[in-house]
């Protein structure tokens, strides 16, 4: 059977990073299958569901090269969750419900206060046609649970949590539809990874109880005659992300894809850091995505939560910069800068945009620190003695070493100094070309005083 994933993200705001992790997650094992990859568009709060929302999705995966195999939206899919909803009120799977949140707010808190879980109570299988009739009558809509059944006991061997065993009569009913008709999320989750065939089932640990619930709701649709009979998905539930701080912070929450590009982080860096955070597998800049799939196995990842460190990022980051071919980032860097000039300068920058910053001491004009009377002179012997010609910084350093005795920093920082401004940076050798001899004599004579 051809291994379907799936990311199911709600269009109500910007993915942030735990997201993007859930969804190259998927993206690899469909990958490493040789599978499909579809992004699910779970837009059924339509007050919250914003269109911007969606074109934002897109255009991270699209940035991060996770082009989904399909896509597919659940407003547009409601005739199918009425088929499906009918087969399990007819099969009795599904019933109504009155109470306010107000009164099951209270019932949670009076089994809290007996020591007791709170669990439903499943008042609304007590009612009669004729309270229904009634609550009619007033105006009061039902909403929906979908009854778990007692004697199913729920297991699944989850691809990251080994062996997972519930016990239904320990689960709430999960209310399924609201009273205004409007779908929650569990059910339409289910019939959706029916009718789109999705085998395995990545997500986050905060899923596993939604699980244990909807794998009784995978199987009273096949019952209810629900879709062609398959074996139920594999699931496999991930740790969740925290910040350094050790909680997930509202700061991590606002790294949006967009904030990361708009940031100067790469791609690939991202890709790079989030394939393997959490697993046992070092974190390093890859910019392989293949490679990446290759070693991706849900065996090397951990039950302790991943923690995300923007300085690892940062880390990650300057290692895919320093690996970039001129051709990848040609159309980001500054007029006339070419392949020889992003060769020299690459090893010194930590975003592709900093490029810009030693392109302008290439260019100039640069500021220039003040020099004592015996650096000056050092300065217009230097320009004396430059022999324009290949290999030139090295003959020349050479060259000034036997005639000046200065070595090491005293020889070749008023060099780099009088050249750019800076204490350190690129590697002269590279740079003096980019410079060229005219620019070269005059910024020396310009140091020097002269």
């Amino acid at each position: 059977m051809t291994t379907v994933t799936r990311f199911a993200p709600s269009p109500t705001g910007l993915l942030h990073v735990g997201n993007i992790r859930t969804a190259l997650h998927n993206w690899m094992l469909a990958k490493k299958a040789g599978g499909r990859f579809v992004l699910r568009i779970d837009d059924t709060d339509a007050e919250r569901s914003r269109e911007d929302y969606v074109d934002a999705i897109r255009a991270d995966l699209a940035w991060l090269g996770m082009e989904p195999d399909a896509e597919e939206r659940q407003s547009a899919r409601t005739a199918i969750y009425e088929d499906a909803f009918e087969r399990l009120r007819q099969a009795g799977r599904v019933y109504r419900c009155y109470e306010t949140a107000q009164e099951l707010d209270l019932k949670r808190k009076v089994l809290l206060g007996r020591g007791l879980p709170p669990i439903y109570d499943r008042a609304g299988l007590s009612l009669t046609e004729a309270d229904h009739v009634r609550f009619a009558a007033e105006g009061t809509a039902p909403h929906w649970r979908f009854a778990l059944d007692p004697a199913e006991p729920i297991e699944w061997n989850d691809g990251i949590r080994g062996p997972q065993h519930f016990d239904p009569a320990q689960l709430s009913d999960p209310v399924v539809r609201r009273a205004d008709g409007s779908w929650l999320y569990m059910l339409p989750s289910c019939i959706d990874d029916i009718e789109m065939s999705i085998t395995d089932v990545l997500r986050g640990e905060d899923h596993v109880s939604n699980t244990a619930a909807q794998i009784q709701m995978f199987t009273a649709l096949h019952a209810a005659g629900f879709g062609a009979a398959r074996p139920l998905p594999r699931f496999a539930h991930e740790a969740l992300l925290v910040g350094t701080e050790g909680k997930l912070s509202k700061r991590l929450g606002s790294l949006s894809g967009a904030a990361l590009r708009e940031s100067g982080i790469e791609s690939d860096a991202v890709v790079a850091l989030l394939a393997r955070l959490g697993t046992s597998l070092p974190v390093e800049p890859i910019a392989d995505r293949q490679t990446l799939v290759d070693t991706f196995d849900l065996s090397t990842f951990g039950r302790a939560p991943a923690r995300f460190d923007e300085a690892e990022l940062d880390r990650v980051n300057h290692g895919i910069v320093h690996q970039l071919p001129f051709v990848a980032v040609a159309d980001r860097l500054p007029a006339g800068m070419d392949e020889a000039a992003w060769l020299a300068i690459r090893p010194n920058l930590e975003k592709v945009a900093d490029a810009a910053d030693w392109w302008r001491v290439v260019t100039g004009p640069i500021d220039l620190p003040v020099f004592d009377a015996d650096t000056r002179a050092f300065l217009r012997q230097a320009e004396a003695d430059l022999a324009w010609q290949d290999d030139a910084w090295a003959v020349w350093t050479g060259a000034l070493k036997e005639a000046t005795g200065r070595k090491g920093k005293a020889l070749f920082l008023p060099l780099r100094r009088a050249l750019t401004g800076q204490d350190s940076g690129p590697e002269m050798a590279r740079l003096l070309p980019l410079l060229g001899e005219d620019t070269v004599r005059r910024r020396l004579l310009r140091a020097a005083g002269a």
